[in-house]
C-alpha cells in the first residue's frame, strides 16, 4: 500500500455510497495489510458506544456473532455481509495473538439516526452508575419515547431540547463530566464510563440544535448535520492514540465541507474531516471512494465525460485525476454521491471501483 504516507495515524477511507458491497470487502483488504504496517484497528460510522460490545468480541471473544451484529452496529451496519466478514476476521486474527498485539474496532458515530436521537437517560444512568452517585435521572428525562420520536427532530415544538428538565440534564452532565475526570483511572470501567458520558453531551447537545426555532429548514437542517459531525470528530480525535483505519461516507471524512441537496432542502455544513484535518495535519489521510456501475444499487455506467469514467481502476493521486464533470444519471434511493471538484479538493487518493 504505497499510497499510505509514512506519516499517517489516521486513514480515512470514504465510501461514496452505504449500499454497495464492494467498498466494504475492499476495506476489509485494507486492514489487513494495514495490520501489517503498525495499524492496530478500524473505526466504523457507528455508534461508539454500542461498537464496545463489538470490540469485546473481536479482542476477547465475549458474546457471540449474531447477538453483536444486531446490537453491535447502529444504522444498520451489522446486517452488512462485509461487515459480518470483518468482524468474524478480525476475531480469528486475534484469537492467536497476544493482548496488545490485538486490532481494536471502535465506532466513531454518535446513537442517533437519520431522523431520531434517542434520550440520554441511559448513558447518564451508566455514568452515575459506575460512579455510585444517586441521581434522579429518570424524573428528568421522562418517557424516552418524548426523545426518540421522528418529530422531535422534525419539529422544534416537539422536541425537548429546550425544555428546564433538558436544561438540568445538561448541568448534570457537565457535573457528571469534571467527577469523572476528577476520579480518572487508567481501568476498563473508567473508560467506558466516560464513552457513554460522551455520547449523553453529545446527544443533548443535538437535543438542544433540534430545538432550536425560527431557521429556515434547510438552514435548521445543515446545523443539526454540523453537529453530528462535530461529535463524529471529537470521537475520532478521542480515538488516535494508535494508528487506525477510519470507514465511513465521504461527506464526513473530507477535507471541504460537505453538500447534500436533499430534496427542496439545500445542506451544506462542515463535515468531521473539516474539524480533524487542520488538527492532524499530515498524520490525517484521506481516500475517496469512487463506483463505476453498480449491480446492487441499480447504478449504470457512467457518461464518458464524468469523473468516474476516465478514473482507472485502483487508488489514483489527486493530482492526477484529470478534468472531468459531475455525473447526473444517479436517483436518490442509490444513496450515491458522485465524484465532483469539492470532493477531490478534500482528498488525498481516489480508489476507484468501476
Amino acid at each position: 500500500m504505497t499510497f499510505v504516507p509514512e506519516s499517517c495515524e489516521l486513514l480515512a477511507f470514504g465510501e461514496p455510497t452505504h449500499l454497495e458491497p464492494a467498498f466494504g470487502h475492499r476495506r476489509n483488504e485494507m486492514l489487513a495489510e494495514l495490520a501489517g504496517r503498525g495499524f492496530r484497528g478500524i473505526a466504523l460510522e457507528s455508534d461508539r458506544v454500542a461498537a464496545l460490545a463489538v470490540d469485546d468480541y473481536v479482542r476477547d471473544g465475549i458474546g457471540d456473532l449474531d447477538t453483536v451484529l444486531r446490537d453491535g452496529f447502529s444504522h444498520g451496519w451489522g446486517a452488512l455481509a462485509p461487515n459480518r466478514e470483518l468482524v468474524i476476521w478480525m476475531r480469528e486474527y486475534n484469537a492467536s495473538r497476544p493482548v496488545r498485539e490485538r486490532l481494536v474496532l471502535h465506532g466513531f458515530d454518535a446513537p442517533t439516526e437519520n431522523m431520531s436521537a434517542p434520550s440520554p437517560r441511559g448513558y447518564l444512568e451508566y455514568t452515575c452508575g459506575v460512579l455510585g452517585l444517586d441521581h434522579d435521572i429518570a424524573a428528568l428525562a421522562g418517557d424516552d419515547e418524548r426523545w426518540s420520536h421522528t418529530e422531535a427532530v422534525l419539529d422544534p415544538a416537539r422536541s425537548p431540547g429546550a425544555t428546564p428538565d433538558a436544561a438540568e440534564l445538561r448541568r448534570l452532565a457537565d457535573e457528571l463530566w469534571t467527577e469523572l475526570h476528577m476520579r480518572a483511572t487508567a481501568t476498563e470501567a473508567w473508560r467506558r464510563a466516560r464513552i457513554h458520558l460522551r455520547a449523553a453531551i453529545g446527544l443533548l447537545r443535538y437535543h438542544r440544535a433540534c430545538a432550536v426555532t425560527g431557521l429556515e429548514q434547510s438552514v435548521r437542517v445543515s446545523r443539526l448535520m454540523a453537529v453530528r459531525d462535530v461529535l463524529i470528530a471529537e470521537n475520532i480525535l478521542d480515538l488516535r492514540d494508535t494508528p487506525i483505519l477510519l470507514y465511513g461516507h465521504n461527506l464526513h471524512l473530507r477535507r471541504t465541507p460537505s453538500r447534500w441537496q436533499l430534496g427542496e432542502l439545500d445542506l451544506s455544513w462542515s463535515g468531521a474531516g473539516t474539524i480533524v484535518a487542520p488538527l492532524l495535519g499530515a498524520k490525517y489521510s484521506v481516500i475517496a471512494g469512487s463506483l463505476g456501475r453498480s449491480v446492487a444499487i441499480g447504478l449504470g455506467e457512467p457518461e464518458p465525460d464524468t469523473y468516474e469514467a476516465q478514473l482507472a481502476p485502483g487508488c489514483t493521486a489527486t493530482a492526477d485525476v484529470p478534468a472531468a464533470r459531475t455525473r447526473t444519471d444517479t436517483e436518490p434511493r442509490q444513496g450515491y454521491f458522485p465524484l465532483d471538484a469539492d470532493t477531490i479538493a478534500g482528498v488525498d487518493q481516489v480508489l476507484h471501483i468501476p
